[in-house]
């Protein structure tokens, strides 16, 4: 998109076009792990789910020619992957950050492998909603052009919120991820409330990657993800694992993301890369940022390994 047009003016418009396309995919894996982990189980598998369901949901769009079906079976793929992290992390004496890393690897091996066939052609895509209609301006309209996908996670967060809060198996999740000795004495079956958690945090994470290979860039090839998958885990830290915290914290990821590119569109090419390390420098940030020994994380649940 080019802004020169617009001057200066054309910098936070690109920021906002950029935070609301570059949020997508983090706002539905964060969700998706805040899910997980309200249950006491971290899932750093993410990036492989992520790839898996951008690699699964664009080759079904191709060979159906229906993209709104790729992204369910992208999620039907996330909630797999989940399911087995969920499995293997119910054996005994088994570590979940080892398994979340194994199956990163795998996930990501095994999209590669599966999805080379379909890296030259080019599938249908999600289509977007214009929301700029009303302006004359071809950047505008470009900006304000959203993806359904990015509305449907506006409306999951305080969904999910209200869940966990309000309903009977939100009460299960949130005992069973403070405490499984008094969930287990009041007769609930630990690892399956984990497993679902899992399995849906899954299905949450393949949505967020059909979104990378059917909107925004909108291809599938090997280098399409960056590492949202990994980043949105210190993503739901810093929303302090509150779902519509996470729709903040993905918009301001997507902007930091952003900032490079919209730099770059009115002339600003000197620190260029450094301005697109900013999301791994905000991620460093939190991170050192809520590392601290003194303190129980802020509303961390108590059985995540993390916490201990």
């Amino acid at each position: 998109m080019d802004h020169a047009s617009l001057g200066w003016w054309g910098v936070p418009l690109a920021v906002l076009a950029g935070a609301i396309r570059v949020s997508t995919p983090f706002l539905f894996v964060s969700l998706g792990e805040c899910l997980t982990e309200k249950s006491g189980r971290i899932n750093l598998g993410l990036e492989g789910t992520l790839v898996m369901g951008a690699m699964s949901g664009y080759a079904t769009a191709y060979l159906t020619g229906n993209p709104w079906a790729g992204v369910l079976v992208a999620g039907l793929a996330g909630s797999l992957l989940g399911t087995l992290h969920a499995m293997i992390c119910a054996l005994e004496r088994v570590n979940d950050i080892a398994v979340g890393i194994a199956l990163m690897l795998l996930g990501t091996g095994l999209a590669f492998f599966l999805g080379k066939p379909f890296i030259q052609p080019q599938a249908p895509q999600l289509p977007a909603i214009p929301f700029g209609w009303w302006s004359s301006s071809a950047q505008v309209r470009s900006a304000l052009d959203i993806n359904p996908l990015f509305l449907v996670g506006l409306a999951l967060a305080p969904l999910l919120l209200w869940g966990l809060r309000t309903t009977r198996w939100g009460m299960v999740l949130r005992i069973v991820g403070e405490s499984a000795e008094a969930a287990r004495a009041m007769g609930y079956q630990i690892n399956r409330v984990r497993l679902l958690a899992t399995a849906a945090g899954g299905f949450f994470a393949g949505v967020g990657g059909s979104f990378l290979s059917l909107s925004y860039p909108g291809s599938w090839n090997e280098r399409l993800s960056s590492g949202q998958g990994i980043t949105a885990v210190a993503l739901v830290i810093f929303a302090r694992w509150d779902p519509v915290l996470c729709v903040w914290a993905s918009l301001l990821f997507g902007g930091a993301g952003a900032l490079g590119p919209a730099l770059q569109s009115v002339g600003v090419t000197q620190g260029y890369h450094l301005f697109n390390a900013a999301p791994y420098v905000l991620t460093l940030a939190i991170m050192i940022a809520t590392s601290s020994s003194r303190h129980r994380l802020a509303g961390a649940p108590a059985e995540l390994s993390v916490t201990r």
